[in-house]
């Protein structure tokens, strides 16, 4: 996201003021010129006349059509007390998360029929990310389904990034998971994890901690709720912290 920032801001300092983008399809080519090997992934009209929302990612900015300006920032609907820019974050997620194979992530189905499906990037040696395991019948049983990934914050090549592949080529995954939120030992084992994929997608989403809870219709949750606040929060009667 850095790189896009830079390149962007290089492009508004660099643009004359003459400079006509006429449509989004244009405004995407020139974009692509200026963020070399990285298009948007979207490029849409706004309720704002002639600001355009250029999507990379989660990442989000807004253009005038004429290409000379850019806007950094998040676009609410004050009437309707929506924050727009967040919608535009929540089906980047849905759509990022959707793209993985579910054979990567270490799954805990609900009890009966799943009502939602809530997908957590964790880490074994983070706290919070134990309590929230520690919910985890209790969320089963209310119809939610938990599918693990794995963002050992310690990066790429660390202990708990060998422990956590441990954990994913485990016999028994979601046993061996249980064991290390609970303080056990983790078995060494070796295979063809995936977890790379999952700290990749980390990095496209802008997460920086754990858990991180991401809903099935995409919105984040950052950090621990306990099992009866996220019940409410999926159902739509509770707003996500932070996030309007």
């Amino acid at each position: 996201m850095k790189r896009i920032l830079l390149s962007l801001a290089a492009l508004v300092l660099t643009t004359s003021a003459g400079l006509t983008v006429a449509a989004p399809a244009e405004l995407k080519s020139f974009l692509s010129q200026m963020v070399p090997g990285q298009a948007p992934d979207a490029i849409e009209e706004t309720p704002l006349p002639g600001i355009y929302q250029v999507v990379y990612g989660s990442d989000i900015f807004y253009f005038s059509e004429d290409g000379r300006y850019m806007l950094r920032g998040d676009l609410v609907d004050l009437k309707s007390n929506t924050n727009l820019s967040e919608q535009t974050r929540s089906t980047a997620r849905k759509a990022a998360v959707s793209r993985l194979d579910e054979e990567t992530m270490i799954v805990y189905p609900a009890k009966g029929t799943a009502k939602h499906v809530v997908t957590v990037f964790t880490d074994i040696d983070c706290p919070y990310c134990r309590k929230l395991h520690d919910g985890m019948e209790e969320m089963n049983e209310m119809g939610i389904e938990i599918r693990y990934l794995a963002f050992p914050r310690a990066g790429i090549g660390s202990s708990t990034f060998r422990n956590m592949a441990s954990i994913w080529c485990a016999e028994d995954p979601r046993a061996a998971m249980d064991s290390a939120k609970s303080g056990g030992k983790v078995e060494a084992a070796d295979c063809d994890h995936g977890i790379e994929e999952h700290m990749k997608l980390v990095r496209e989403l802008g997460i920086n901690g754990t858990p991180a809870l991401i809903l099935d219709d995409g919105r984040l949750i950052g950090g621990y709720v306990p099992p009866k606040k996220l019940l409410p929060m999926l159902e739509g009667n509770t707003a996500v912290p932070g996030r309007r």
